[in-house]
């Protein structure tokens, strides 16, 4: 089965990328996929994150574990597409470059049939230019800390200052 599959960067303006890809690919050849559709040359850390309709995230799959213990995060090359973008779960979080955090909502836009004579993945369409830099993130959660007041009020601190 082949996946038609629209990737947005999250932007005020439009800038995607329509792909078609086998089902069976690994994530980590589309992670690839991607990253060539939109200019980037691959060579920075990115995860994908299963998430639910409104875009909420859930599990990682990483590039690569970087845990020192050896986690249970699951990775692109051991994972399939097909094992977590199903019809009944047709989104997906994709971050690439996790200083920059270039952050990407891809959709299962359709399922269709292998096509004789087409290489997969296949850029189908593409629209808008990818800006030189990553757009602001407007984080709507705000700290509750306030840390030009921590100075001041060092007695209100939560800690033991002679702890050595």
């Amino acid at each position: 089965m082949i996946y038609k599959i629209r990737v947005i960067l999250d932007a005020q303006e439009d800038i995607f990328r329509d792909l078609e890809i086998e089902a069976s690919t690994s994530m980590e050849e589309f992670h690839n996929a991607i990253a060539q559709s939109f200019g980037f040359l691959g060579n920075e850390m990115a995860s994908f994150y299963t998430c639910d309709e409104e875009w909420n995230q859930d599990e990682e799959i990483a590039l690569f574990d970087m845990s020192e213990n050896g986690s249970d995060v699951r990775l692109m090359n051991e994972t399939f597409l097909e094992d977590v973008m199903t019809e009944e779960s047709p989104k997906l979080i994709y971050v690439y470059d996790f200083l920059s955090m270039w952050t990407f909502y891809v959709e299962l836009a359709d399922i269709v049939s292998y096509e004789a004579g087409i290489t997969y993945p296949n850029l189908l369409f593409s629209f808008g230019e990818l800006p030189e830099t990553p757009p602001e993130k407007n984080f709507e959660s705000k700290p509750t800390f306030d840390f030009d007041d921590t100075f001041e009020n060092y007695d209100d601190l939560d800690f033991d200052e002679n702890w050595n």
